[in-house]
C-alpha cells in the first residue's frame, strides 16, 4: 500500500502449469508451487493480491470439467465487490481453450487476465515472474475490462478470440490467427461437464474412421483440423453428411495456425463440398478453440442458425 491511497485488490488464481513447475531430480517438470509462493517472487508493487489455490495441473491433463471449475470461479470473483481485477495461472499447452471458454460465459465487469510462463520456476530464463506483474497490473485498468478475457504473456496482452500458441520454446509464445478484438460475450452459461466433442486430424489420403469413431462413441458435435482454408476429402464430406443426418454439427477448422477460412474449394472434397454436406466453417477458430465455442453452443441447446453464426465470429453475415 502507498501511503494515504488503497491499492486494488487482484485475485489470483493458481491452476498450475509450467509457471508453478519445477524440475525434479529425474528431470520431469511438475506443478509444485502454490499460488502464495508464486506472488512471493514479485517485486513491491501497488497492487494488493489475493492468491487463491484452485488446482495443480498441467493444462494438458485438463478436462472440460476442469476448465468449467476455473470458468466458475471466475464468476464468482466477478461478483466480489472488493476484487477489481482477476488474473488466471494456467498452462500454456491449453490457455487458448480456457481462456475462451471464460469469455463466452461471463460478461465481464472487472479485468480478467490469463497467464502463465514457457520456462519453469527454477530455469535460468524463468519468465514467470514477469508475466505475473504484468498481468497482475493490466487487471488494474478498468479500461481492460471493455476488451473481454485477455492474455498477458511475453510482453503482448492479446484477446482471447482466436489464440494459439505458436512458440514451444521461445518466452513470446502466443499470437492470434487474425488480428481481431473479442466479440462481445454471448453468456453461453451452461456448464460443459456433461458435453463431449471431438477433434479429428484430417490429412492427405485419411478415411473417415476417426469421425464414425466419435459417432459410436456419442459425440456431442466434431471440429475437422482440416486442409489449407478447410478442405478434406470425400470420404469425410459422406461422414459429414452421415453426422448432418444423425444431428451431431461438423465445424471445419484448419491445421494451418493464420488467415481468414473460408468454403470455397470443390473438387469432390473441399470446404465447398464440406459445406453442402452439412458442415459450418470456423472462420477464425482453430480446432482447440473450435471445440470450445462447439461445446458451449451444444451445452446452450443452440440451434444451427445461431452455430453458423458463431463460428463466423458472432457477425450477421454468416457464409452461406
Amino acid at each position: 500500500m502507498t501511503a494515504g491511497k488503497i491499492n486494488p485488490l487482484v485475485a489470483v488464481i493458481a491452476t498450475g502449469g509450467t509457471i508453478a513447475s519445477e524440475r525434479a531430480d529425474n528431470g520431469a517438470s511438475t506443478p509444485s508451487l502454490s499460488g502464495k509462493s508464486l506472488l512471493s517472487l514479485l517485486p513491491e508493487m501497488p497492487v494488493a493480491l489475493r492468491p487463491i489455490e484452485l488446482m495443480a495441473k498441467d493444462s494438458a491433463s485438463l478436462t472440460l470439467t476442469d476448465m468449467q471449475r476455473i470458468s466458475d470461479k471466475v464468476g464468482e470473483l466477478l461478483q466480489d465487490a472488493d476484487v477489481s481485477g482477476i488474473v488466471v495461472l494456467h498452462g500454456t499447452d491449453a490457455m487458448e481453450e480456457t481462456a475462451l471458454l471464460v469469455h463466452l460465459q461471463h460478461e465481464l465487469t472487472k479485468p480478467v487476465l490469463f497467464t502463465g510462463a514457457q520456462f519453469t520456476a527454477d530455469h535460468p530464463k524463468a519468465d514467470g515472474p514477469a508475466n505475473l506483474a504484468a498481468a497482475a497490473i493490466a487487471a488494474t485498468d478498468p479500461e481492460n475490462a471493455g476488451r473481454g478475457v485477455l492474455v498477458c504473456f511475453g510482453g503482448r496482452l492479446l484477446p482471447a478470440w482466436g489464440l494459439y500458441k505458436q512458440s514451444s520454446d521461445v518466452a513470446d509464445a502466443f499470437r492470434q490467427s487474425r488480428p481481431l478484438e473479442n466479440p462481445p460475450s454471448p453468456r453461453l452459461a451452461a456448464a460443459l461437464d456433461s458435453v463431449r466433442v471431438d477433434v479429428v486430424a484430417i490429412y492427405p489420403g485419411c478415411d473417415s474412421v476417426h469421425v464414425d469413431a466419435s459417432l459410436r462413441a456419442d459425440a456431442h458435435g466434431i471440429v475437422l483440423a482440416a486442409l489449407g482454408s478447410g478442405n478434406a476429402n470425400p470420404r469425410l464430406v459422406e461422414a459429414v453428411r452421415r453426422c448432418a443426418g444423425v444431428g451431431v454439427p461438423v465445424m471445419v477448422s484448419s491445421r494451418v495456425p493464420d488467415g481468414l477460412l473460408v468454403s470455397s474449394y470443390g473438387g469432390g472434397g473441399g470446404g465447398h463440398d464440406l459445406a453442402d454436406a452439412g458442415a459450418v466453417h470456423s472462420s477464425t477458430l482453430r480446432p482447440g478453440q473450435a471445440r470450445i465455442l462447439l461445446a458451449a453452443l451444444v451445452a446452450s441447446g443452440a440451434g444451427a442458425e445461431v452455430i453458423a453464426q458463431a463460428f463466423s465470429d458472432f457477425s450477421s453475415d454468416t457464409p452461406s
